[in-house]
Formats: structure tokens, sequence, C-alpha cells
């Protein structure tokens, strides 16, 4: 072999050494398929493989990795890099962020939604249980108030709740125990069957999740006005992944997050819009609650709810106050600001 040869082909060894070095490449887990709940990965994915000329690309994997309730597990032991998850699926691993699963707490829209939500998320002992998972927070996934689709007569009394088996998890679930109702933890994927067989009633999900899960396919109602609450999904990475980004992956990482949620208020404002017309192609009753229903369910899954939470999340040496204060008074400043 020539010297020349020799050198070309060390230098192509070398080129090949330094482009793999300056690749970045993530596997992220979600589930079901892709829909509004997910757009804003899709959307952190696209900003930063256009800003880093595609040197940090993100696989995002529906199921393939892992399941829902197992994401977090997957962070901790960096099985992959960037995953999706709900506080519900697993309370006592994630126990900080479940004020923001208490049901009334009166959150009005999506940008309220990720105020609360990201303010949360700041919070050090929300940092510092998430560590223990090798978990860093990133971002929410913002979603309406939870309703209700149901089969056979419409439930607009809180008298009709009693003995209502119904698919809803953490505070929404202790919310419809409350009043007499019968949760089930079903995943989201599992929604469908369970409403088809019969194992439940009714399903509590916000509109996308009734779309994308078939939910509304069995329906025979839907309760417009109940708003229960709903229910929290952060999107986290594996903190050694993060920190091993280089300055330049890492800048455009960070500086994507806000556009992500941007793009997904946007796609899910479009959906919201267009939500009753679906109720009229599908021929699904619209249930509007009174106002005295509604009141008198407020008073019993509302304040005791938040009550026994304080006390128990105290009890556990979290500051719990403190988190619960943080969310009346972000949304305070954020009407303020409005």
């Amino acid at each position: 072999m020539s010297t020349i040869t020799a050198k070309l082909l060390a230098a192509g060894i070398a080129m090949t050494f330094v482009t793999e070095a300056a690749a970045t490449e993530w596997n992220v887990s979600v589930w079901g398929k892709r829909r509004a709940f997910t757009e804003h990965i899709h959307k952190l994915a696209e900003l930063v493989e256009e800003k880093t000329g595609g040197e940090f690309t993100m696989n995002i994997s529906y199921g393939g990795l892992s399941k829902n309730r197992e994401n977090l597990d997957g962070i901790s032991i960096g099985a992959f890099e960037m995953a999706q998850f709900c506080a519900g699926y697993h309370a006592d691993k994630n126990r900080a962020i479940t004020v923001l699963e208490l049901p009334f707490l009166g959150v009005a829209n999506l940008d309220e939604e990720v105020a609360v939500s990201h303010a949360v998320y700041a919070h050090p002992a929300v940092a510092e249980e998430m560590a223990q998972w090798n978990a860093k927070m990133v971002m929410t996934s913002p979603m309406p108030q939870y309703n209700l689709v149901g089969t056979g007569d419409p439930r607009d009394e809180l008298s009709e709740f009693d003995g209502m088996r119904v698919r809803a998890t953490g505070g929404l679930g202790k919310a419809f125990s409350a009043v007499g109702g019968v949760p089930t933890s079903v995943t989201s994927s599992e929604a469908y069957q369970a409403m088809e067989s019969g194992v439940v009633d009714t399903v509590a999900f916000a509109q996308h999740a009734h779309l994308s899960f078939g939910t509304i396919n069995q329906a025979d109602w839907w309760t417009a006005n109940l708003n229960p609450g709903t229910v929290n999904c952060p999107v986290v990475v594996n903190i050694d992944s993060y920190d091993g980004l280089s300055d330049a992956h890492r800048a455009a990482f960070d500086e994507s997050v806000d556009e992500a949620i941007d793009h997904y208020l946007a796609n899910y404002g479009s959906l919201l819009e267009r939500w009753d017309s679906v109720l009229e192609e599908k021929g699904v009753q619209k249930v509007m609650i009174s106002d005295d229903e509604l009141a008198k369910f407020r008073e019993v899954a509302g304040k005791p709810i938040h009550d026994a939470w304080l006390a128990d999340m105290a009890a556990q040496g979290l500051p719990a106050q403190e988190l619960y204060d943080l969310v009346f008074s972000t949304l305070e400043k954020q009407r303020m600001s409005n």
C-alpha cells in the first residue's frame, strides 16, 4: 500500500470517527399511536434535528421499547433516552407531581395547564424525586379537563354515579370513588376493550384520547361540563443522556421545548374546535350537568380529597402545602398576565 493511500485511508477512518462522535441518536418511548397527545414530542424531534443539521435525531417508538406503565423504569436504567408517562400510572414513584391530578383544581384551559405543570416541575422537591429515577423533567403534555363517555342512559345526577364502573386513574379515580363510582385503572390502550366487553360503563378521557382509543365509537353520551380534573403526563429524559449532550446539542434541545409546546397547543386547539361536529357525526348525545349537581360533586369529591392528599404527602416528608399553594399562585399569576 502506498504512503498516499495509507494517509487517505487513515484520514477517512478519522473522519468516520469524528462524524460518529458528533452524531447523537436518542430513542423515545411512548405508547398508542401518533395523536394530539404526542405532537410536541414529534415537533421537538423535528426542531432539534433541524437546528443541529441532522446531527441530533430521535427515534420515537409507540410501544416498541416499553409498556406505558414501565417508561419511568426504562428511563431509570437508561434503556432509552426520553419517554412520556402519566403520574397516575405509578403515583408512588412520582408523588410530588400528583398535586396536579387533584380533582377540581379549577384549571380552565391548556395555557393554564402548561403554566401550573411547569411551575410544579421546576420545584426542587420534584427534581429531587425524579432524580431517584435518573429522570429530568422536560415538558408537560397538557390536556383539557377529562369528561366521561358512557353507554346506556345518560348520567347527569350525582346519585346516578353510585355503582358506575369507570375507567379513571389517579385523582380522578378518587373523585369518582367519593361519589360511589367504581374506578378501574386499565391503560388507555385497553379502555376500548373494557368498554366494549362491559367491564366499565364509562371512560374518563380528554377529547383526543376518546378519538384515538376509539371509546367515542362505543359511546351513547358525553358529559360536556363535568370537568372533574385531568391527568398529568410529563416528558422526561435520562439525566446521564442529557448531561452527555454536547453544549450545542443541549442548547438546541432546551431552546426547542417552548416551540414544541406552542405547536402542541395550536394543534390541540383545532381538535377542540371541531369536537361538537365529531359528537354529531357519531351520534353521541352531549350531556350538560346542572350547576346544583356540579356543586354537590365538588363538595364531596373536591376539598376532602385535597385535604387527604395534603395530610398524606406531608406525612411522607414532602412539602405538600408548598406544592399545593404553588398551583394556585401560578394560576393567579397566569390569569393576571392574560
